[in-house]
């Protein structure tokens, strides 16, 4: 079998346009890259190679016919299971499948279809979105690529999302974003993911976790990839080809990064920070530059969040009034988690949706001193299942893992995480870049430029050890 998906996603959809490659081939790829690897890593809730194949052939029919639809046609691609998507079963991470209602596709998933991407299957997610670490005690917990003997998490609430793009059955992943459910995952599975504005594009079709900050989100092994699935799925119509052309234009030499010493590069694990300092230290020698500056807007709505946030107020909310039956059976560490903040009363919520909007303001102004304000994603090595088998080890670093990435959601920002290292322990390295909200064709032109000057994660962190994975009990 000709081997295709290690190309980039613009190099293979300029083969489909040229009928070198064929959507169906690219499938069977895909298909027997999940046979090799799928049972042992668990990136699906949902995987469904025959009606990958019928996709494929019917892109291939179209191509055939002289209809090339989109960037994505006939692009291997995996869906969240909290995206509705008509035909497949949604459980949403929760022991029992939801309601058909919840099933319909909504506009992200329409605009994913209509360009006739090949749609591999339906990947793992925390139960309701609710958690940093990937775990799910309803569905077992994939198992993180880079991991190899060891079972470490593979990040939340998307957790299978960057699973499927190590595997290589999926080059394009859909996710969602509420406190950092795109770029954790994406992070620590070493692929690039991007947060987008919230409000850019729609949930409507996503089983919610906090509308105030829930947003859509798409990972892929490289910021060009990223940045080409964005572009073909944006209600703003952009051409992903011109688009790519576009920002690569910004040269690395016209930057400058913004660094805040404090909060975001304290406590780090081992690694993390020497990884994500070595990278920009390649890039200063490049031609960056980085400027210090004062971000106490990160600390402050982290603080927040820790005492019991708007969101826990939110989902309970929406669990009293949608899903009342799914409390019962809801896993007891979600469970407290959720009692802790959806007790706020009104006055409360309404004073820290105040204080998040103040500090919104007070933040954009500071972001414009700079390109992008820097930090590692992931402040710490992705657990073991066994450090987090009980509540205080899965609350401890549930905290840890989304301490960089929930401000941001909280900040109404958008951000990008890019590979640039490894750690101590030979796991993902992550470099977030943060933007004002509404930059996100800057975003990615800043992180195109730092690719392309500091190499993809396959030439700084090598290929996962898929085959030190024990293999799976049958």
């Amino acid at each position: 079998m000709a081997q295709h998906l290690h190309k980039s996603v613009p190099n293979i959809a300029a083969l489909l346009r040229a009928g070198k490659v064929s959507a169906t081939a690219l499938a069977e790829e895909a298909i027997d890259r999940h046979g090799r690897h799928g049972a042992q890593l668990g990136a699906y809730k949902h995987w469904d190679e025959r009606k990958a194949l019928v996709q494929a052939r019917a892109a291939d029919a179209a191509f055939k016919s002289g209809r090339t639809l989109a960037p994505l046609h006939g692009i291997p691609s995996s869906v969240k299971d909290l995206f509705g998507l008509k035909g497949y079963p949604i459980f949403a991470g929760t022991p029992k499948r939801l309601p058909a209602a919840w099933e319909a596709d909504g506009p992200v998933v329409a605009a994913l279809k209509r360009q006739l991407a090949t749609i591999t299957g339906k990947t793992h997610t925390v139960e309701f979105a609710f958690g940093g670490i990937g775990s799910n005690k309803h569905w077992g917990t994939p198992r993180n690529p880079w991991g190899g003997k060891e079972h470490r998490v593979s990040g939340g609430s998307s957790s299978g999302a960057g699973v499927s793009l190590g595997e290589g059955s999926a080059l394009v992943a859909l996710g969602s974003d509420t406190g950092g459910s795109v770029r954790i995952p994406a992070s620590v599975t070493g692929n690039v993911g991007l947060k987008i504005t919230i409000g850019r594009w729609s949930c409507d079709g996503i089983v919610p976790l906090a509308p105030s900050f829930d947003t859509p989100g798409v990972l892929a092994r490289t910021v060009a990839d990223t940045a080409y699935a964005f572009a073909a799925l944006d209600p703003a119509g952009l051409d992903a080809d011109a688009f790519l052309d576009e920002i690569a234009r910004t040269e690395l030499s016209s930057l400058t990064f913004g660094i805040c010493d404090s909060f975001m590069w304290e406590n780090l694990g081992p690694g993390v920070g020497e990884g994500a300092k070595r990278a920009l230290d390649e890039a200063v020698r490049k031609g960056a530059r980085l400027k210090k500056i004062d971000v106490p807007e990160f600390a402050e709505t982290y603080a927040l969040h820790l005492k019991g946030s708007v969101l826990s107020a939110e989902f309970l909310q929406f669990l009293d009034d949608e899903l009342p039956a799914w409390k019962d059976s809801m896993d007891a560490v979600i469970r407290t988690r959720v009692q802790d903040g959806g007790s706020i009363p009104a006055t409360e919520y309404i004073r820290r949706q105040q204080f998040i909007a103040r500090k919104h303001r007070s933040v954009s102004a500071r972001l414009a001193e700079v390109d992008a304000l820097v930090m590692p994603t992931v402040p710490i090595t992705p657990p073991t299942v066994q450090e987090i088998a009980t509540l205080d080890g899965y609350i401890q670093h549930n905290r840890q893992m989304f301490r960089h990435t929930c401000p941001v959601n909280n900040l109404a920002l958008c951000a990008l995480t890019v590979p640039v290292a490894r750690d101590k322990a030979g796991m993902p390295v992550g470099l977030q870049l943060v933007m004002r909200a509404g930059s996100e064709e800057r975003l990615l032109a800043v992180g195109y430029a730092l690719e392309r000057a500091l190499g993809t994660a396959e030439k700084r962190l090598g290929k996962p050890p898929l085959n030190a994975i024990p293999k799976a009990r049958t």
